[in-house]
């Protein structure tokens, strides 16, 4: 049963979706009618609540991608379509100790904490530091390795040995040479990036040091129509939104690269 407290999602008969936080006495408030928190806590999820106006609104446990594209944000998020490759072309698992830069509105540190990983993450703005682990302890708990550091990773890391690094910020080849030193053999740097000028940039810094079987990748995301013998694409799609760079730190780059 859904409990005071809880994150949910109400979904209304026009598929708009709405993130709240249950509250005992509490309304939420809608242009299709007013819903008493009081009449989804307690419920099972999947059920339908009636509104003030007898509109029904379907109510669920939010999903990461719903939390993630719905939550309060400070920067723009990452979309579930590229949090999930971050996770298979950075190779994401339990225990991997991962340093994050550029925590932005917490999206992308709640995937990798969601996937095990131990973060460690630096932020040079402190109101997006608040922000993120604000986000990340209302999805996952406040027992979590998640530690945020106010502090410029262009300047350097003083951690060593991690398994990942992986980048949200404008100007990650300002970070390679430190990542180099930061990474075991075989660790995996990934880069997220709007542009191509960018990654372009990127990469030709990767050559100089000893990264190797560099790959950027674009993902896009096609939903479909289906109803009945209607089939089609739809519309609209969430086509392009950034570049992802990985590469693996080698011991040293093999000549001829």
């Amino acid at each position: 049963m859904l409990k005071a407290g809880e994150r949910v999602m109400l979904i209304d008969a026009k598929d708009r979706h709405y993130l709240i936080t249950l509250r005992e006495g509490s309304e939420f408030h809608t242009h299709a009618g007013i819903v008493q928190h009081d009449a989804v806590i307690g419920a099972l999820e999947g059920s339908v609540i009636r509104g003030s106006t007898e509109r029904s609104f379907l109510v669920l446990r939010p999903t990461l991608s719903d939390v993630v594209l719905k939550m309060p944000r400070g920067a723009q998020v990452i979309y579930p379509k590229d949090l999930g490759t971050i996770l298979m072309q950075a190779d994401i698992g339990p225990g991997m100790r991962v340093l994050e830069a550029g925590v932005g509105s917490g999206a992308l540190s709640m995937t990798l904490l969601r996937a095990g990983a131990i973060i460690t993450g630096y932020e040079i703005r402190e109101d997006f530091a608040q922000h993120a682990t604000k986000n990340v302890h209302d999805m996952l708990g406040t027992d979590v390795a998640y530690d945020v550091h106010i502090r410029d990773v262009t300047l350097g890391i003083d951690e060593v040995d991690l398994d990942r690094i992986v980048l949200d910020m404008p100007e990650p080849w300002d970070v390679v040479k430190h990542a180099e030193g930061a990474l075991r053999p075989g660790g995996i740097l990934l880069c997220y990036l709007p542009t191509i000028n960018q990654t372009q940039l990127l990469r030709e810094t990767l050559r100089h040091h000893s990264f190797g079987l560099e790959e950027t990748v674009e993902i896009l995301r096609r939903t479909w129509h289906v109803d009945g013998r209607s089939v089609r694409p739809d519309h609209r799609m969430v086509a392009h939104t950034g570049f992802l760079t990985s590469a693996r730190r080698l011991v040293r780059r093999v000549e001829g690269d």
